[in-house]
């Protein structure tokens, strides 16, 4: 029997939802909210119990809020309830099984951890909870340093303040990557309803530990060992002017600690941004990929004349960049901040004599090729994997059992996710902090900001130009409908041309299939299955499209070289107005 009215038709998987919910033991202002709704508000039901919160290969991302398709305390619950089950099948380390639980600023981001920690500590797993927020790669590093079986994020990193997210490491401190992902999803997917979920009623269990400062002091010693110029730093790290911001975020309880442990204490933090808050009250979006986000920090920056203004985004596992360059304030994009970030490296690697045997260097299919061709000129090697840092993760995880693998020392992607080495798996804007002061630091000794520096990088590699747009769909059924939809109509109907240039060839990550349409011959791809198309045009450019994982919208990115010099400026100037167009071109083709 149903609490539903009779009068409301809805399809049959959004009823059986809701009817799940008005039967289930749940809190009674729960269900007047959906029985309001129902009357009220049809397709706002619609929307909240259409589906089931999809458990990813990353974990849980969606808007907060009531139903089985958003994140509440009883999606968590019996998300937890299925990683509980699945590693319930693996042998048990000496110690049993625990999880290592971090949080960051979003509203009910605590709550969220809290109630996980209480399903995990019902199923007899020992919790290592954080005391307070924190960034994303500190509960990486966590994760190894407390040789924990699984570790649990509840963040949704640069997302609007509407959302959240639970994202799942495994023991080695990478995000889930097969066979767990699927096993985990597996298991989620076999708890139909609240009454299979074990909890403790609270956060007394001798089970939950709250994570003392003894990690805090173990995550800076750690990063503090991968500083390129350390006596430089420590002598001269405080005539470097540098304005921080948190941007509301975990960020403030790290990065200005990292920043003085590697000599940089010359540090003027954005106020207004310092203080944690899910809703984000300074900016539109916490993003630090956009500038507007930034005009806070940019204001001190100019105001304090300082070198450069460094920004993370709410998890800290992102970084954004401005530069004073000859008193304009110049931000860099992700793909120059990999690159300038790498250059540094193999400059002072290779001056040092330290450049690793079997060195290698990785970043994603979507990032700039600029940084394969650095990483080959200094005679390292270069891989790439799938948009996402777990894949990262994973072939660091591999080369560390094999016995003669490469030796990892700094991976990046275009979205402003960096790894200087290996003592977390995941991006780590704090340690990316460090290193990019170092950079401008090391740069300003000789009398260059990072803007010269880049400069120097196209002078010897080529001009390279990236850029990436969105087109945002609705956060509804409709909407998902609607990207599916086109992303099958490119792949069906792939372009052979973009704006008069020869489509040279198409890489399907779906079918794993690379198709060059001069010759009709194919072949297969390596990587993983993905929903990802990439075009290789006659003249060197790369055109990318592939939904996003986190948000309804559909990501297009444009890569160009320009191979005929001139002023550099001139040369980027050029180089972007073909990839504006390229961009508007496929953007065509999708509607």
């Amino acid at each position: 029997m149903t609490d539903s009215p009779k009068h409301i038709s809805f399809d049959k998987t959004t009823q059986k939802h809701v009817d799940m919910w008005l039967q289930a033991d749940i809190d009674e202002e729960t269900k007047a909210t959906i029985r309001n709704n129902i009357q009220n508000d049809p397709q706002e039901v619609i929307n909240a119990f259409y589906s089931q919160l999809s458990f990813g290969t990353g974990g849980l991302r969606g808007l907060m809020g009531i139903g089985t398709n958003r994140m509440n305390q009883y999606t968590i619950r019996m998300a937890t309830q299925g990683l509980v089950n699945y590693l319930s099948k693996h042998p048990e380390p000496k110690h049993g099984h625990s999880v290592f639980i971090g949080y960051d600023c979003r509203n009910n981001s605590r709550f969220f951890a809290e109630e996980t920690a209480k399903v995990l500590a019902g199923n007899e797993i020992r919790v290592f909870l954080c005391s307070e927020l924190r960034p994303t790669p500190f509960v990486s590093f966590g994760c190894r340093y407390k040789h924990c079986s699984a570790a649990i994020m509840i963040t949704a990193s640069h997302n609007p303040p509407e959302y959240n997210g639970y994202k799942v490491y495994w023991s080695d401190g990478g995000q889930i990557v097969p066979p767990h992902d699927k096993g985990i999803i597996e298991e989620v997917r076999k708890i139909k309803d609240l009454s299979m979920v074990k909890s403790v009623n609270d956060l007394s269990s001798p089970l939950i530990t709250i994570v003392d400062e003894d990690v805090d002091e173990a995550y800076l010693q750690a990063i503090g060992a991968y500083a390129l110029y350390p006596e430089e730093n420590r002598q001269f790290g405080q005539t470097l002017n540098v304005v921080y911001s948190s941007l509301h975020g975990t960020g403030i309880t790290l990065v200005p600690d990292a920043l003085k442990s590697w000599g940089f204490t010359n540090i003027t933090i954005v106020e207004e941004q310092s203080v944690p808050n899910g809703n984000f009250p300074t900016v539109k979006s916490p993003n630090p990929e956009e500038r507007s986000t930034l005009q806070l920090g940019i204001e001190t920056l100019e105001k304090k004349q300082a070198d450069l203004f460094i920004a993370t985004d709410p998890d800290a596992d992102r970084v954004g960049i401005v530069v004073n360059h000859m008193g304009e304030a110049l931000m860099l994009n992700g793909n120059q901040i990999a690159c300038l970030c790498l250059y540094h490296i193999c400059e002072a690697l290779t001056k040092q004599n330290r450049m690793p045997r079997k060195v290698a260097f990785i970043k994603t299919i979507a990032t700039t090729e600029l940084f394969k061709t650095i990483a080959e000129t200094y005679g390292a090697a270069c891989f790439d994997v799938l948009t996402g840092f777990k894949y990262i993760a994973e072939l660091m995880n591999k080369w560390e059992e094999e016995p003669d693998g490469y030796h990892y020392v700094f991976g990046g992607e275009e979205s402003y996710g960096y790894l200087l080495g290996t003592h977390a798996r995941d991006k780590d804007a704090v340690i990316s902090s460090a290193l990019i002061c170092e950079v401008a630091l090391h740069a300003k000794r000789q009398g260059k900001t990072l803007i010269d520096v880049l400069y120097e990088i196209y002078q010897k590699f080529g001009v390279y130009f990236e850029k990436l747009v969105f087109i945002k769909f609705e956060e509804s059924k409709e909407g998902k409908e609607q990207m599916v939809r086109g992303m099958k109509k490119l792949r069906d109907n792939p372009p052979r041309e973009i704006l008069g240039i020869p489509v040279d060839s198409m890489e399907d990550y779906q079918t794993s299939k690379r198709t060059h349409f001069g010759t009709g011959t194919s072949e297969a791809l390596t990587l993983p299955k993905s929903d990802v198309l990439l075009f290789w045009l006659k003249d060197g450019s790369k055109l990318m499209i592939r939904p996003s994982g986190t948000e309804p919208k559909i990501k297009i990115y444009c890569s160009v070289k320009e191979e005929k010099f001139s002023e550099i400026p001139v040369m980027l100037k050029k180089c972007e107005e073909h990839t504006t167009d390229l961009l508007q071109a496929l953007t065509n083709l999708l509607n």
